[in-house]
């Protein structure tokens, strides 16, 4: 069975934290610079004025204010009843309170009920009916707390009413608290793992951003970066490309040449050209990034380019390039982290997969333990996220030398420390998958069939029911039931599966003709030879005419085919075989073995 691997994401971004800015309401929205990923006037965030992050993982905005500010007076309990709401002088107080009480660092808790207040009082006293875009402030800051409390639900009507507030034909005011809006209600959704909705939600967002400020401003390059970075997580590459183009024209035509926000589209392209199989082009975006942060004084960043570059060699099977370019990184992390950084472990990894690629078990194991070792006592600041995406690649070289119980160790910790972790459901359905995987090696059925039915649920919850990834694991979840003798469920699973990836790979597709052939096998056994012919020779057909007869399968099923006829032929309605003989015995293979079909049975993994 071929090893499943997590669905490749790029690094998740810090969690949402509440940020206020001072209440202005009305204002003209200022000019901003451009490393700010969206302007938000009439918002809940101040600006953020750190340059633009020059690595392709998307980042969520979210300072932190540098000083506590003293407790703020308790508001007079009169004031807070549902009578007073009605004083158009206490929703600015209220909302007032609420961010001095999230700044005085007194926690989310009580500044929620003054958020709470703050926007029935802003709907109560609205003029001539028509709400304020201060309500769309207080909502803004009330769905910010939510977040904060890890409450998404809850925070996603607040954002949906106020992205009603706002009228686009009352000028810029309006389009960008609608703009902020939108883009907020997404990085929710994105919280909560629902892909799509949030890619939706952006999607609209920046289409009131352009028609506000047109389609070449930098603010709008920044807001297409976003997006592309969304789309790169939910695996559309080809819009991700375009947006990421659009960026890149973009940032070229207002800034200067080889800038920082340029070599960070140039990153964010490579990333989309390696996961498309375009390594030549990745190549070229990353040495031009390099050329770009080294004009510009980025000695960490020309090292984490570096191993990207280093990623792309070994993908070209240019091993002494990679380990060239990996070293030349290893030894900046070293000087300038230290030697227990995780960026030191992330290349140990890489090294460690570069030499049990080309055979050299030893020293693959070696760079394993060594940085197991720094995730085992990291340093202050790593981030689970990390520890856990390190953990998930040792994990799969064990599984590549056959030793899926540390294997499946290793998986367990990285899922152990992503669980309660928002915005991280699609990344522990791979992790959840590959366990699948793992279980089903070592023959624990059961075990393996609930791991996926996991990693299913969750990728159905977070939009990703239509992806390929999505169909190899209902493909995988349905050999486990076969082996547990849930055929009429596999049955179910199979067929899901060859929906999925006959509308996302094409028919000719491995993976697809894989479905087909395991679906056959089902129905055989289920009494259903006719279906069981058709799908077959729906297969063999495929292979004569577009695909070619040499792959070792076509005489299996050939011969298969052969058998069934036959069968038809004699007695139509016999009685279906029992999975007892059809299972084949030996069905605890190795990694190696579990790619060719089980002649059993006729599965294929």
């Amino acid at each position: 069975m071929p090893g499943l691997v997590s669905v490749k994401t790029p690094p998740e971004a810090t969690p949402l934290r509440i940020s206020v800015p001072e209440i202005q309401p009305q204002s003209q929205p200022q000019p901003q610079s451009q490393s700010q990923p969206r302007p938000e006037p009439a918002v809940p965030r101040t600006p953020n004025k750190k340059p633009p992050s020059s690595s392709p993982s998307r980042s969520k905005p979210s300072p932190t204010r540098s000083a506590k500010k003293p407790p703020p007076d308790s508001p007079n309990p009169l004031l807070l009843s549902d009578a007073s709401l009605d004083n158009p002088d206490l929703g600015p107080f209220l909302l007032k309170v609420a961010r001095d009480t999230i700044a005085s660092g007194e926690g989310p808790g009580k500044a929620l009920d003054y958020a709470i207040r703050a926007s029935k009082s802003f709907e109560r006293c609205a003029v001539d009916g028509e709400p304020s875009l201060d309500l769309v402030m207080s909502l803004h800051v009330l769905a910010a707390i939510y977040c904060s409390l890890g409450r998404f639900d809850e925070a996603v009507p607040a954002l949906y009413r106020a992205i009603t507030v706002p009228d686009l034909s009352k000028g810029m005011d309006h389009a960008l608290a609608a703009f902020s809006g939108y883009m907020q209600l997404g990085d929710t959704y994105s919280m909560l793992g629902q892909v799509d909705k949030s890619i939706a939600s952006y999607e609209e967002g920046l289409k009131i951003q352009i028609e506000a400020l047109g389609d070449t401003d930098p603010r709008v390059g920044e807001t297409c970066r976003y997006l592309a970075e969304a789309n790169v997580q939910a695996m559309n590459f080809d819009k991700a490309e375009e947006l990421c183009k659009k960026t890149l024209e973009i940032h070229r035509a207002h800034s200067e040449p080889a800038s920082i926000e340029e070599a960070a589209d140039r990153r964010l392209m490579a990333l989309i050209c390696e996961a498309k199989g375009d390594y030549e082009s990745a190549l070229e975006h990353l040495v031009l990034a390099s050329m770009a942060m080294i004009a510009n004084g980025q000695e960490n960043e020309v090292a984490a380019i570096d191993v990207s570059i280093g990623n792309i060699y070994m993908s070209l099977c240019r091993f002494d390039e990679a380990i060239f370019s990996y070293q030349k990184a290893l030894t900046v992390f070293k000087s300038s982290k230290g030697d227990n950084h995780p960026s030191v472990a992330s290349v140990f990894v890489r090294l460690a997969d570069l030499y049990n690629r080309t055979g050299k078990l030893r020293e693959s194991k070696s760079y394993c333990e060594n940085a197991l070792r720094i995730y085992a006592k990291p340093v202050p600041g790593t981030t689970p996220e990390e520890i856990a995406g390190g953990l998930t690649e040792i994990s799969a070289i064990h599984e590549s030398v056959d030793e899926p119980e540390e294997a499946l160790k290793l998986l367990q910790k990285a899922m152990k420390l992503l669980e309660d972790k928002p915005g991280q459901q699609s990344t522990i359905a791979g992790i959840e998958a590959r366990m699948g995987v793992m279980l089903y090696m070592v023959g624990r059925y059961e075990e393996a069939r609930n791991s996926f039915e996991s990693a299913v649920a969750k990728l159905r919850a977070s939009g990703e029911r239509k992806s390929a990834f999505f169909g190899v694991v209902l493909n995988q979840m349905g050999l486990a039931c076969v082996q547990l003798f849930k055929i009429d469920k596999a049955a179910e699973l199979f067929e899901e599966a060859r929906g999925i990836l006959e509308q996302e790979c094409g028919p000719c597709n491995q993976d697809t003709l894989g479905v087909y052939s395991n679906l056959a096998a089902t129905y055989d056994a289920m009494g259903r030879v006719d279906d069981a012919i058709e799908n077959l020779e729906y297969v063999l057909k495929l292979r004569e005419e577009k695909l070619g007869i040499a792959n070792p399968d076509f005489e299996d099923e050939k011969n298969r085919l052969t058998e069934l006829l036959k069968e038809a032929g004699r007695a139509r309605n016999k009685k279906a075989k029992s999975l007892e003989n059809l299972i084949d015995k030996n069905s605890k293979k190795t990694k190696k073995e579990s790619t060719k079909r089980w002649p059993g049975l006729g599965f294929r993994s």
